[in-house]
C-alpha cells in the first residue's frame, strides 16, 4: 500500500510540475501588468512572435495598453512601449535588471564562445580605449586603407568610363564587410607574400571568400538564434562556426600585419583571465559578426534612399564636396584617390541625419533584460506596475518610438533632414508637448549599449563618402520600389530586404 502511495505522489508532483512549467497556474498579481499567456501551455504566443514581432507587438499594445506581460517559450516578457519609462528601466542597477543573461546564452548558442565574468568589463575596457577618441582616429585610418584597397584601387583616369551593373545589397554588404575585416583582423605580410601589390591581391581574394561563407552564417542566424534550425541547417552552422574559429584563429591572427589594438588588447586580456585559446578563437568569431553583421546592410539601406530621393542625394554630395575642397581635396581626372580623415567625417551634419534617419527606419533591436528581484515601474501616465523576479522585461524601440507618429511625423518617410534644425544643430523631439531623451535607439541604451557605435558609424559613413565623391551612381530601375523587410531578423539589428535592387555606377571623372 505504501508503495502506492508513494507512486501515486510522485505522479501528482510530476503532473503538478509539469503545468507548472507550462503557465497553467500562472495569475496576474495585484499591480502586476495585463497578463496574456495565449492559448498553448508553454509555447504561449512563440509561433506568433517568431512570425512578425512587430505586428504582435502592435496587437498586444493596442488590447493591453503600454505595458503587457505575454507567455513566449516558456518564458514570461513584460513588454514596455512607453518611451518615458525606458530611461528608468536602461539605469537601473545589475542586481536588479541584469542583461548579461540573455546575452550569454544567446553567444553561446550562436558563436560557441562562454563568457567569463571579466568579459564584458574587458570588451568594454578595449572599446572605449580603440573605438572612441585617438583609437578611433587610428582605426578610421585603417579602414581608410581598406577602402582604397577595395574599392579605389583600379580607378583610373586614362580609362573610358563605363557603367558596372550590380546588386546594391551585395555590393554595399561585401565591400563594407571587407574594409572593416581587414582593419580589424589584418592584413596579408608583404613579406611572406612577396610584395605589396601581392599582399594586397591576397587581402581581396581572402577577405572576399570570407565574406561568402559570412553571408551563409548569417542568412542561418535569426534560426539559430532562437533553436530552430532544421537538422540539415543545424550541421551547416556548426560546420562554418568551426570554419570561422579555424580561419580567425589565434595561430592564422599572429601571421597577419596591422591587427587592430582592439583585438590584439582584447585577446591578451583574455589569456591573462585564464580563458583557453581555443575559446580565444571564439570571441574572435564573436567580435566578426558584432562589429560587421549590421553595418553593410544599413550602408545598402542608406545608399538605396538617397538613390530614391534625388534632392537628398544632391544635398548629400553637395555636402561631400563641400568638405572635401576644404580639405584641399578634389576629385579630378588625373587626381589620386582622396583620404577622408575623422576630422571631415565629422563636419557632415546632413550625411549625419540621413544615417540616423535611415537607422530609425531599419534598425530595429530588442532590449531584453533578466528580472532578478521584483521591480516598481511608473508609466507617463502614473500608474505603477511591478516587474516579478524571474520575469523578462524588454523594449522594442522600433515600434514604440521610432515609428511612433507622435514622435515623428510621418514616419514611414524618408526624410534626410529629420534629426537636424535649419541651422546644423541636432533637433528635439517631444511627445504630448514633453521632451523625450530616446528618439532613437539603434545601438541600445545604457549598461547595454553598443560599444562600437562610434567605428560602426565612422564605417559607414566613410563607405558612402567615398562612394559620392568618386561615382555616379543610379537605379537601373528609377521606378522599382523600396523592397520590404526580412521580417524574420526582427529584433537582430538592421533588417535586410527580401530582394536585393540592381544598381549601376562608374567614376565621376
Amino acid at each position: 500500500m505504501m508503495l502506492w502511495v508513494i507512486l501515486l505522489c510522485t505522479l501528482v508532483s510530476s503532473l503538478l510540475g509539469g503545468l507548472y512549467v507550462l503557465g497553467v497556474f500562472r495569475r496576474q498579481r495585484p499591480n502586476e501588468p495585463p497578463l496574456d499567456k495565449g492559448t498553448i501551455p508553454w509555447l504561449g504566443y512563440l509561433l506568433e512572435f517568431r512570425k512578425d514581432s512587430s505586428e504582435f507587438l502592435k496587437r498586444m499594445q493596442r488590447k493591453h495598453g503600454d505595458v503587457f506581460t505575454v507567455l513566449i517559450g516558456g518564458q514570461y516578457f513584460t513588454f514596455v512601449m512607453d518611451p518615458f519609462c525606458f530611461g528608468s528601466i536602461v539605469k537601473e542597477s545589475r542586481s536588479k535588471l541584469d542583461f548579461r543573461t540573455n546575452a550569454a546564452q544567446l553567444v553561446v548558442r550562436v558563436f560557441g564562445y562562454k563568457p567569463t565574468e571579466a568579459t564584458s568589463s574587458i570588451v568594454h575596457a578595449s572599446s572605449i580605449k580603440h573605438l572612441m577618441g585617438d583609437g578611433l582616429t587610428v582605426l578610421t585610418g585603417a579602414t581608410m586603407e581598406s577602402f582604397q584597397k577595395l574599392l579605389l584601387f583600379n580607378l583610373s583616369s586614362g580609362e573610358k568610363r563605363v557603367w558596372q551593373e550590380e546588386n546594391l545589397f551585395h555590393y554595399c554588404y561585401n565591400i563594407v564587410f571587407r574594409a572593416g575585416y581587414l582593419a580589424l583582423y589584418g592584413t596579408e605580410s608583404p613579406r611572406g607574400a612577396g610584395n605589396k601589390e601581392k599582399a594586397e591581391e591576397q587581402d581581396r581574394l581572402h577577405s572576399n571568400q570570407l565574406f561568402q561563407e559570412f553571408r551563409k552564417y548569417d542568412s542561418l542566424f535569426p534560426q539559430l538564434a532562437f533553436a530552430l534550425l532544421a537538422p540539415k541547417d543545424r550541421r551547416e552552422a556548426e560546420r562554418l562556426k568551426r570554419h570561422f574559429w579555424d580561419m580567425l584563429s589565434m595561430k592564422k591572427a599572429c601571421q597577419k600585419d596591422n591587427i587592430s589594438g582592439w583585438l590584439s588588447d582584447q585577446v591578451q586580456l583574455l589569456a591573462e583571465n585564464g580563458v583557453p585559446e581555443y575559446m580565444q578563437d571564439r570571441f574572435m568569431f564573436m567580435l566578426l559578426w558584432a562589429s560587421q553583421g549590421n553595418t553593410g546592410p544599413t550602408a545598402f539601406w542608406l545608399l538605396l534612399y538617397l538613390l530614391k530621393h534625388p534632392e537628398a542625394l544632391k544635398a548629400v554630395r553637395d555636402e561631400v564636396d563641400k568638405v572635401l575642397r576644404e580639405s584641399g581635396q578634389e576629385v579630378k581626372a588625373g587626381s589620386p584617390p582622396v583620404t577622408v580623415t575623422r576630422d571631415m567625417l565629422n563636419q557632415t551634419p546632413l550625411l549625419d541625419s540621413a544615417l540616423e534617419e535611415t537607422l530609425r527606419l531599419v534598425a530595429a533591436p530588442m532590449l531584453v533584460r533578466a528580472v532578478l528581484e521584483d521591480v516598481s515601474l511608473r508609466t507617463s501616465s502614473g500608474t505603477e506596475f511591478t516587474l516579478r523576479r524571474g520575469d523578462r522585461v524588454a523594449l522594442f524601440p522600433h515600434i514604440s518610438v521610432q515609428m511612433n507618429p507622435e514622435i515623428h511625423e510621418e514616419p514611414h518617410k524618408f526624410k534626410y533632414d529629420r534629426f537636424i534644425n535649419p541651422d546644423g544643430t541636432r533637433k528635439d523631439f517631444y511627445r504630448n508637448g514633453k521632451k523625450l531623451k530616446f528618439v532613437n535607439m539603434p545601438w541600445g541604451a545604457g549598461v547595454s549599449t553598443c560599444p562600437g557605435r562610434f567605428f560602426a558609424t565612422a564605417e559607414m559613413k566613410l563607405f558612402v563618402f567615398l562612394m559620392l565623391s568618386h561615382f555616379e551612381l543610379e537605379l537601373v530601375n528609377e521606378e522599382e520600389e523600396i523592397p520590404a523587410i526580412d521580417i524574420s531578423r526582427w529584433g537582430f539589428g538592421t533588417m535586410q530586404p527580401v530582394h536585393d535592387v540592381q544598381f549601376r555606377y562608374q567614376p565621376r571623372f
